[in-house]
Formats: structure tokens, C-alpha cells, sequence
């Protein structure tokens, strides 16, 4: 089951399990409820093992015309879902800009 805590404009998602295309419906859902004021989402992966494509898609994708534009940050990456974010990284730094994702400096591979 995942968290979600808010504080201001700012909205806290915890995840609780791999992140892919089984698991992908409702966290997305878990974003899409957040009100309009919240304009800061960020994703606690401190419980997540694993993901895979649609990490990338959950954490890169663009903001929908009717929906509020917000910060997207990363915390508590682990192993497997950090490196996966590196090689995209490396493979399309413009998709997938790490340094205004990552908001604490994950330790080197």
C-alpha cells in the first residue's frame, strides 16, 4: 500500500513495492488525486526494489494540459532503480534530466 502525505504545496508518495506496467495504474492514480495546489510531488523509493520502464514513464512523463505543472523529486533510491535511472540518463540526459530529479545525492555504483 502506498502513502501519501501532504504539507502545503508540497505532496509526499510513498511507494511500497516494485514500480511497472502491473503496478504503474495506481500509483499514477495516487499523483492524479494530489489537489491543484500541490505543486511539489515527491517520490519516496526508499520501499521499492525494483522498476522498470514504467518508473521512467511514472517520474519523466509530461504534465497533462488539464493538469497542474509540479516539481517531481526522487528520494531514497535503492540499487536496481537508481542504476535504471543512470543508464537513461546516460542514454538521453535531455529526457531524463537527473539532476532536477534526484534530491539527495545517491551514492556512486
Amino acid at each position: 500500500m502506498n502513502t501519501i502525505t501532504t504539507n502545503g504545496t508540497t505532496a509526499t508518495i510513498t511507494v511500497r513495492g516494485d514500480i511497472d506496467f502491473d503496478t504503474l495504474p495506481p500509483i499514477r492514480a495516487a499523483a492524479d488525486a494530489l489537489p491543484a495546489h500541490v505543486t511539489g510531488l515527491l517520490w519516496d523509493l526508499n520501499h521499492t526494489l525494483f522498476m522498470d520502464i514504467a518508473g521512467l514513464h511514472l517520474l519523466f512523463a509530461p504534465t497533462p494540459p488539464d493538469r497542474p505543472d509540479r516539481r517531481i523529486t526522487v528520494t531514497g533510491l535503492r540499487p536496481q532503480p537508481l542504476r535504471l535511472l543512470r543508464l537513461a540518463a546516460e542514454t538521453n540526459p535531455a529526457a531524463f534530466p537527473l539532476d532536477r530529479l534526484i534530491c539527495d545525492t545517491p551514492a556512486p555504483l
